[in-house]
């Protein structure tokens, strides 16, 4: 039976480990972005703030290595209890091993996308000579 479990969340990139590989040479990383937003909830807005467990494996994991921190970030991903991604396909084991585990949730990211914030944008050009108190008088 397949369940939905799929995430879309931009944030920044907040803190990461060194790039490492598993025994049988995949390439992860574990790191945390932190996310803020405005939603509406109820009819109400609220804002909304969240630091998110993440690993990411292969081209993924070298792309966040690479990536400075406070890089805005788009991640798609799936959610998975601490520890729990790796259990056997097509099982869904016992409710009760991994249950202290799964109360902590980490993002394992499938897709990353670095986004351009405003403030990262260069400054637009001044016109030769022109100083920034002149009205154009």
């Amino acid at each position: 039976m397949n369940r939905a479990n799929e995430l879309v969340i931009a944030g920044e990139l907040a803190e990461r480990d060194a790039l490492r590989h598993t025994p049988a040479g995949v390439a992860l990383v574990n790191f945390r972005i932190v996310h803020a937003s405005r939603q509406i909830e109820a009819g109400t807005e609220r804002q909304v703030y969240a630091e998110i467990a993440c690993v990411a494996a292969e081209d993924e994991a070298r792309l966040v290595a690479a990536a400075p921190l406070g890089a805005a970030v788009r991640l798609c991903g799936f959610v998975a209890g601490k520890g729990l991604a790796g259990a056997r396909s097509g099982s869904t084991g016992d409710a009760k091993v991994g249950a202290r585990s799964a109360r902590q949730l980490v993002l394992h990211v499938t897709r990353i996308e670095f986004e351009e914030r405003e403030r990262d944008r260069p400054a637009p050009p001044r016109t030769a000579g022109a100083h920034p108190d002149d009205k154009g008088t």
